[in-house]
C-alpha cells in the first residue's frame, strides 16, 4: 500500500507586520489552500503594494498548486490581508468565519460607512462556523470557533496541524489581546482549551511571531508544549484567573499601528476604498481629542 498523503505547509514572514502567511498542500501538484494573507501598506507614503502576495502567487505556480480557497483566522487589525487581490488572481472563494457580520457592523460603524456597502465590498463567499469543514486533497480541513480576540476569530485544522490565528503566540511571548471590540477574555480562555484539547502532538502554526529578547524567528510548536511553557496560561488556574490576568495587562498596551488602515481594508476582505472624485483612494483615520 502507498503511504498517505502528508501535508506540507509553507510559511511567509511578514517583516514589517511580524506576520506569517500559511500555504498548505500535499506537495507539488495538489490542492492548496493560503491561509492569513499580507498586502505591503507603508503607513507614511500611503504606498499599498503586492509583493509579499506576489511572494506567495510565485510559490504556487512554481510548485503547481491548484489553489481551492483563501481564508482568513480573522480580521486581522495589524495587517491588510491581501485576500481580494489573491482572490481576483487564482478565481477562487473567499473564507471567513460566519460571526465576521459582527465585526463588519462594528467597524462599519466607526468608519462611518454603510454595513451593506461593507459586505458588498467584502465578498465573503464561505462562511464557516463550529463543525464545519472545507475539502482538500481528498481529506478535510475542520473548522473551530475560537472567539475572544475578536468574536469571529477560527482556527482551521487539517492532518495534525491547526493554524490558530492570533489566539495563542509562541510560548514565551503568551496569548492574544481581548481588549477590542468585543473581545472576551473568558471566551478566549475556552478557545485556548479547546485548541489543547486537539491533543499533545498536534503542530500549531502562529499568525504571528515577535520574536522576544532577540530569539529567531518561530511559527510551529506543539500543544504539548503550549501547554508547559506558556508564559499566560502557566499563570492561570482557571477561566477566572485568566480573564484577571489578561484584562490587567491588556490595560497597558498600545493600539496597533495599523488598526485604522487594516481594519478598513480587512472588514472589506482587502478590498481598497473606491476612488474619490480625484481618482485617489484615501484611507481615513477617526481623531480624537483636538479643541472646540
Amino acid at each position: 500500500m502507498p503511504e498517505p498523503a502528508k501535508a506540507q505547509v509553507k510559511t511567509f514572514f511578514h517583516e514589517a507586520t511580524f506576520s506569517l502567511t500559511h500555504i498548505v498542500s500535499d506537495g507539488p501538484g495538489t490542492g492548496a489552500v493560503i491561509i492569513d494573507s499580507v498586502l505591503d501598506f507603508d503607513p507614511v507614503t500611503g504606498e499599498v503594494a503586492t509583493t509579499a502576495a506576489d511572494e506567495a502567487l510565485a510559490y504556487v505556480k512554481k510548485n503547481e498548486l491548484s489553489v481551492r480557497c483563501i481564508l482568513d483566522t480573522h480580521i486581522h487589525a495589524d495587517h491588510l490581508t491581501a485576500a481580494k487581490y489573491l482572490k481576483t488572481k487564482l478565481g477562487v472563494p473567499y473564507g471567513l468565519g460566519k460571526h465576521i457580520p459582527e465585526v463588519q457592523k462594528e467597524w462599519s460603524a466607526r468608519y462611518n460607512v454603510t454595513y451593506e456597502e461593507t459586505t458588498e465590498a467584502a465578498g465573503v463567499d464561505i462562511m464557516l462556523g463550529e463543525g464545519d469543514t472545507l475539502e482538500l486533497n481528498g481529506r478535510s480541513i475542520g473548522v473551530l470557533e475560537t472567539s475572544g480576540h475578536t468574536p469571529a476569530c477560527i482556527t482551521y485544522t487539517y492532518d495534525d496541524m491547526a493554524f490558530v490565528g492570533d489566539t495563542f503566540f509562541m510560548p514565551d511571548y503568551g496569548t492574544a489581546r481581548c481588549d477590542f471590540p468585543g473581545g472576551d477574555a473568558e471566551q478566549l480562555y475556552a478557545s485556548l482549551q479547546k485548541i489543547v484539547a486537539l491533543g499533545d502532538e498536534v503542530r500549531l502554526f502562529m499568525c504571528h511571531d515577535y520574536m522576544p529578547g532577540g530569539r529567531a524567528l518561530k511559527w510551529e510548536v506543539t500543544v504539548a508544549e503550549q501547554k508547559a511553557s506558556n508564559i499566560h496560561l502557566s499563570r492561570s488556574a482557571n477561566a477566572q484567573a485568566f480573564k484577571a490576568f489578561r484584562e490587567d495587562r491588556d490595560k497597558d498596551l498600545a493600539t496597533p499601528r495599523l488598526l485604522w488602515p487594516s481594519l478598513q481594508v480587512n472588514i472589506r476582505g482587502g478590498a481598497l476604498p473606491e476612488p474619490e472624485s480625484n481618482g485617489m483612494r484615501y484611507l481615513k483615520t477617526p481623531l480624537t481629542g483636538g479643541w472646540d
